[in-house]
């Protein structure tokens, strides 16, 4: 019982994403299958509302792949990174609540940004840099920066 609550614990949110995931495509395939009635309907405009209503499904589908693609991706190269030794330690105070204490995220983050001003190429600076832009609170850079760290990653995997 313990083995298994540990294993649960250790893939919380890979449970949580799937059980998402399953829920957005039920939603996707509701969605399609209503757009069709309205697109059979011999109203003209009921016909658009369908029309515009497969719109949703077709961007939610991208969204999803595209979601999960990202998180793939950012699982394999911090893989790589722990097999390297490579991965920022979380050394930095937390508040009571267990949130981290921003100043000190923003004195570490300015460490990680010199790191990736100096090695511009290296998807490993930029990972990096993402990690201390989630740590300093900055979500959006966070994940820009995880972006250019995967696109520097797979163009440089591409290479013979």
């Amino acid at each position: 019982m313990a083995a298994a609550l540990s294993a649960l614990k250790a893939n919380r949110t890979k449970i949580w994403v799937g059980a998402v995931t399953l829920l957005l495509v039920f939603y996707l395939v509701v969605s399609f299958q209503r757009s069709l009635l309205l697109m059979s309907d011999p109203s003209l405009v009921a016909k658009a509302i369908g029309v515009a209503y497969l719109v949703l499904p077709a961007i939610g589908a991208w969204a999803l792949v595209r979601e999960l693609l990202f998180g793939a991706r950012t699982e394999r190269l911090a893989k790589i990174l722990e097999a390297e030794g490579g991965l920022p330690e979380d050394t930095l105070p937390r508040t009571p609540a267990g949130r981290i204490v921003r100043e000190a995220a923003d004195r570490e983050f300015e460490k990680y940004r010199a790191e990736a001003e100096a090695a511009p190429e290296d998807w490993r600076s930029w990972f990096r840099l993402s990690c201390a832009y989630d740590a300093a609170g900055d979500r959006k850079r966070a994940r820009t920066s995880m972006r250019d760290a995967v696109r520097m990653f797979r163009a440089g995997s591409r290479k013979p």
